[in-house]
């Protein structure tokens, strides 16, 4: 561990502040429709960032600047390059997309705006500050608010802004109050001082306790997690594809790294009882999202309850890691909740890329019904569907199995009380899901299309479509080699 004042330890984000800044700049003057020049500097900055936080995260430092506030860790370095590479890959897909809806007419938005939804990302990662953390959480949902709300002629894109403006509202105002008790309580903003503060046991508990059920709400509204999902499918149905995918996929890795700042780092020592919260969280996730999942016909409404559904297997993971005043299951049991969310999001990232693919002008290609007989239309593409709709329900060999067999390997050896019922409740939840997801396999498979006009993608979506989809099955039959990067990451995070 480094203490020490050192602009290395933000230089990816200085550089993406810059960048970001400079091609809003740039993109005055880039009149093409869609926007070549925004679009190519874009992804050379976030290629740039990438390659740096890697290059962080092998290093293995953990370094804390400025006053404490910041911290960089493999951990943070390598949710950072990950999420990086997440909004690299919407921006790929999305890109043909924006332009046939007149998205990128007017300006780059769509990219500027991504590039700081990313900065409010890698501030949230690498935050050691309730401050600092509060501050990446503003910058991420006012980024997003604003990209929901890019096509203003929409009147269902309006309206998915307006209640994400709600639910960001809400998610902002439990957090911010629950660390405000928590200062009052201990002291400190720091989250290493308040994990001092908690561990010396001279703090009135009901008041720690009550600050924290605060910010377990917080963050569950960041997970969209049941009860706080409320608006969540009509968010991800009304807002722009490309959007809707920037929400699902790296939001996801920047509120699983805060909750793993706040709650495991800060509130360790009160592990028992924000425990019983997230089980209580993931239980009701597992059982409202699979079985409103079941009566969708939108796809992305579909899709949304299916993420409120596998986030109560990443709440599964982060709940086994304290047993009776023990960590030695932490490393195992929050490693594999870093696996699950981390695949979670590059499975989330071909699903859209396929509907976004599907979709052209006029025709936004979200429902099921749209998907009929596309294998017909488009082996490959059918295919790649194919191989994410089993990934998610968690069959093998797909990585969502290794990803649900790792999280309830780790509740089981754990030794958690009631873990065993748990494990077979979230199973029972996982063949429920199966359902909707095998249905929309045999949507495209076994019914007559619809249309029939071709599948048609420029040579960029291909190569990272086909690339992203490979990752689903390669990273299924061997899964040792994320797994492990992932347990360093956690196992370096906990011994600073």
């Amino acid at each position: 561990m480094i203490e020490k004042l050192s602009i290395a330890a933000l230089l990816p984000e200085i550089i993406l502040l810059v960048m970001a800044i400079a091609i809003a700049l740039i993109d005055l003057f880039d009149k093409s429709p869609r926007r070549h020049t925004t679009y190519v500097l874009s992804l050379m900055t976030l290629g740039l960032v990438a390659v740096l936080q890697m290059l962080d995260a092998t290093a293995g430092e953990t370094i804390y600047s400025f006053g404490n506030m910041v911290v960089s860790d493999p951990m943070g370095n390598w949710l950072k390059c990950f999420s990086t590479l997440a909004v690299m890959v919407t921006l790929v897909y999305g890109r043909p997309y924006a332009a046939d809806r007149d998205m990128l007419r007017a300006g780059g938005e769509l990219f500027t705006l991504g590039l700081f939804a990313l900065l409010g990302m890698y501030v949230m990662i690498s935050g050691n500050n309730f401050l600092v953390l509060y501050l990446g959480v503003e910058l991420l949902a006012l980024s997003s608010y604003a990209l929901v709300a890019l096509r203003r002629d929409n009147g269902a894109a309006i309206e998915a802004a307006m209640k994400y403006f709600v639910l960001g509202a809400l998610g902002s105002g439990f957090l911010l109050y629950g660390m405000s008790m928590l200062y009052g309580a201990t002291g400190s903003l720091d989250i290493s001082s308040v994990f001092k503060a908690v561990s010396s046991g001279r703090i009135n508990h009901q008041v720690l306790v009550l600050g924290l059920v605060f910010v377990v709400c917080g963050l569950g509204f960041k997970f969209g997690v049941v009860p706080f999902h409320m608006w969540v499918p009509d968010v991800y149905q009304g807002a722009p594809t490309v959007v809707t995918l920037m929400i699902g996929g790296a939001h996801k890795l920047a509120a699983f790294a805060m909750t793993m700042r706040l709650l495991v780092e800060g509130l360790l020592p009160l592990a028992i009882d924000w425990q019983q919260m997230l089980m209580v969280l993931s239980v009701a996730s597992l059982l409202i999202g699979n079985l409103a999942g079941i009566a969708q016909t939108n796809l992305k409404r579909m899709i949304a309850f299916s993420t409120i559904s596998q986030m109560g297997f990443v709440l599964i993971g982060l709940l086994s890691g304290v047993v009776n005043g023990s960590t030695a299951a932490a490393a195992n049991a929050y490693s594999s909740a870093m696996f699950y969310v981390v695949t979670y999001v590059l499975t989330t990232l071909a699903v859209f890329g396929i509907i976004m693919l599907l979709a052209r002008e006029g025709f936004e290609s979200e429902e099921i019904a749209d998907f009929a007989g596309l294998n017909q239309r488009s082996p490959l593409y059918a295919g790649v569907m194919a191989l994410c709709m089993f990934s998610l329900a968690g069959v093998p060999p797909m990585v969502g199995f290794a990803g649900k067999l790792s999280v309830l390997q780790a509740l089981v050896t754990s030794g958690q009380t009631g873990g065993i019922a748990l494990a077979i409740y979230a199973v029972m939840m996982s063949l429920l899901a199966a359902f909707y997801y095998l249905r929309v396999v045999k949507v495209m498979y076994f019914d007559s299309p619809i249309t029939a006009s071709t599948v048609s993608a420029g040579a960029d979506v291909r190569f990272v479509l086909l690339i992203n989809s490979g990752l689903l099955l390669v990273l299924g039959l061997l899964p040792g080699g994320l797994m492990a990067l992932c347990a360093r990451a956690i196992v370096s995070t906990l011994g600073t």
